[in-house]
């Protein structure tokens, strides 16, 4: 007695089709899906030596400084400042500005992480456009980024952009007038 054995044969999936299908998909997703760019700042670089412009000097009160150290901390004019006060800071040093002489000075210690620098940045441009805003709403009664060429050019020379930059391997912190102690003073401590 033999028994016979069938042999089933398992029905064949067409996939002709599938690598195709696959590639288009592949080709949708890269085209619709950002890719995370890196962080950068747009600055002017400094001009190359054959193009070096005259320096200027600026009196000491208008000069904003704003310091970074290693444990990623600020301090501006000698004061230790918390990361929320900065924009309030930049923003009152530049209303207070009658001139344009002035500058933004930011010293950095080479052990600064790239977060705390890069957040020191933006906070500092975020206090210009403020700035630049309130006065374009002022004078002109619309946004900033709705004004003429004229108008920007009117609100960049009241507020131009000038920060100078310094990366140093140990920060010393220079004690402003505001920042002197009682027994510097001849006071008691």
């Amino acid at each position: 007695m033999f028994i016979c054995r069938h042999h089933h044969e398992v029905p064949l999936l067409n996939t002709t089709s599938t690598a195709d299908i696959s590639f288009m998909l592949l080709v949708f997703f890269l085209m619709t899906s950002s890719m995370n760019s890196d962080k950068g700042l747009s600055r002017q670089l400094p001009p190359t030596k054959s193009e070096q412009s005259a320096t200027t000097d600026i009196n000491r009160s208008n000069v904003l400084q704003i310091h970074l150290d290693a444990n990623d901390a600020l301090w501006i004019d000698g004061q230790t400042v918390a990361d929320e006060q900065l924009q309030h800071e930049v923003e009152s040093f530049l209303a207070s500005r009658q001139s344009q002489r002035f500058m933004i000075e930011v010293t950095t210690d080479r052990r600064t992480s790239y977060d705390a620098y890069f957040n020191m940045q933006n906070t500092i441009v975020a206090a210009f456009h403020t700035l630049r805003e309130t006065m374009a709403q002022k004078q002109f009664g619309i946004h900033f980024t709705q004004c003429n060429d004229q108008q920007r050019n009117i609100i960049t020379q009241r507020y131009p952009l000038r920060i100078s930059e310094a990366v140093t391997d140990n920060i010393t912190i220079p004690t402003s007038p505001k920042a002197t102690s009682a027994t510097e003073k001849g006071g008691r401590p």
